[in-house]
């Protein structure tokens, strides 16, 4: 009878209660703590360093290869206030290209927004915009002439003439951004460029504009190099 017991429960036992029957809660302890003491691959530790350090460098890589590769143009912005210009360390700059009501004057404004879907002249936010730029002859001494504005287009253009630049930008909240807006400007520089735009506004009795230098890359995006406050040039 006693045998006849036994083997009948251990024939209703499954493969996890016997294994549980074995293996005791102090061996899964010493095995947990096994585990855990053992050192990680390699691999599994540079991984995680690696992908962080790549995306960490990745903004500065962008800057220096619109830098190294870029050409050199000359940016117009719109006449601003010197006791607005500057909000802390920042330097906020507003181009004649970042207004729709300019662009909107171009070749392929209409196109542009029959593509978008926009309703009337406005265009939905995040629309890529490619301004076409054309060179304009300076007399190579003081502030360089700013590039004239030709046409838009979403997509980018794959002819352009050697004194021509196409500069992408994004459409938000009823503007134009290319990435050149604001600016870090040192203590030390801060104050000489509201002097400098007073200065300018005292003598030609209106709110001067700032010229503003850039390197533009294959493929459209920007970076900002100097700037011209009267004829005084500031580097970024």
């Amino acid at each position: 009878m006693t045998n006849s017991s036994s083997e009948s429960k251990n024939k209703t036992l499954s493969p996890e209660a016997e294994f549980s029957n074995k293996v005791t809660f102090r061996d899964y302890l010493i095995a947990s703590e096994q585990k855990s003491n053992k050192p990680l691959p390699f691999w599994r530790l540079l991984a995680p360093l690696a992908l962080q350090t790549g995306l960490i460098m990745a903004v500065p890589a962008q800057a220096v290869y619109t830098d190294v590769t870029g050409k050199t143009v000359i940016l117009q912005t719109v006449p601003i206030d010197p006791n607005n210009v500057l909000d802390g360390n920042t330097l906020a700059l507003d181009y004649n290209i970042s207004r729709t009501a300019n662009l909107s004057r171009l070749p392929g404004w209409q196109t542009l927004v029959s593509k978008g879907r926009g309703s009337g002249r406005r265009l939905p936010d995040g629309t890529n915009i490619y301004v076409t730029l054309q060179e304009q002859l300076s007399t190579g001494r003081g502030v360089p002439r700013a590039w004239r504005p030709l046409r838009v287009s979403s997509d980018r253009p794959t002819t352009l003439r050697a004194n021509q630049v196409a500069l992408k930008g994004v459409y938000q909240d009823g503007s134009v951004n290319y990435g050149l807006e604001t600016y870090y400007i040192p203590e030390n520089q801060r104050q000489q460029i509201t002097n400098d735009l007073r200065t300018q506004r005292a003598r030609r009795g209106q709110v001067p504009p700032i010229v503003v230098k850039a390197k533009v890359d294959p493929q459209g995006k920007a970076v900002p190099v100097s700037m011209w406050v009267r004829d005084r040039n500031y580097r970024f």
